[in-house]
C-alpha cells in the first residue's frame, strides 16, 4: 500500500483484509508450496481482532526476518487513529496478533543500512523499524523502495505521538 505524505486514509478491517490477502499472494518463494490460507476464516479473524477500529497505516512485512515467527510466513502491522498497534503474523494455518499502545514502546529504533544478499551476491538497502516494549520487538521491514514509505509513516507517526516538540 502507498502512502503519500500528508494524505489522511483512514482504512477497516475490510480494508486490511484486502491487503493482506494480496500479500498473502505474493509472499510465497519460488521454491515454496502456495499458502494453505483459509481466506474467508482470516477476513473474519482479522475483522474480529481489529473490532471496528479505524486504521490509519498498514505495512505488510512479506519477508519474516530469521527466527522472528516459526510458523507465521508474513506478518501485517497497523495502526488505529488512536495510536494502537496490531502486529499480525500469518501463516498457512496460523495466525497470532498482538495489540500495544505507542505509549507502551520502551524504545523506538530506525535502522537505514545495507545487506549482503548472497542469492544475488549483492549488497541491498534496508529500511528498518523496531518498536521494542519489555523483552518483545516488532519489526516493519522494507527490503526495497516501494515499501520506505510506510515504515518511514510509521516512525514518524509514532515518534510525534511519543515525544512532541514543547513550544515555549
Amino acid at each position: 500500500m502507498s502512502w503519500k505524505k500528508g494524505e489522511c486514509s483512514v482504512l477497516t478491517a475490510t480494508d486490511v483484509f484486502e491487503q493482506t490477502r494480496a500479500a498473502a499472494l505474493r509472499a510465497t518463494g519460488p521454491d515454496e508450496r502456495a499458502l494453505q490460507i483459509d481466506y474467508p476464516a482470516l477476513a473474519s479473524k482479522i475483522d474480529r481482532a481489529l473490532a471496528g477500529r479505524k486504521i490509519n497505516l498498514l505495512h505488510v512485512n512479506e519477508f519474516l526476518p530469521e527466527g522472528y515467527e516459526d510458523q507465521g510466513r508474513f506478518n501485517v502491522i497497523v495502526m488505529t487513529l488512536s495510536k494502537v498497534l496490531f502486529d499480525m503474523v500469518i501463516g498457512d494455518s496460523y495466525f497470532r496478533y498482538d495489540i500495544f499502545s505507542c505509549g507502551d514502546l520502551d524504545k523506538i529504533q530506525l535502522i537505514d543500512g545495507t545487506w549482503d544478499n548472497k542469492e544475488k551476491r549483492t549488497e541491498e538497502s534496508f529500511l528498518s523499524l523496531r518498536l521494542m516494549h519489555g523483552d518483545e520487538a516488532h519489526i516493519l521491514l522494507a527490503l526495497n523502495e516501494d515499501q520506505r514509505p510506510t515504515v518511514l509513516s510509521f516512525a514518524e507517526k509514532i515518534s510525534h505521538g511519543r515525544h512532541p516538540e514543547q513550544v515555549a
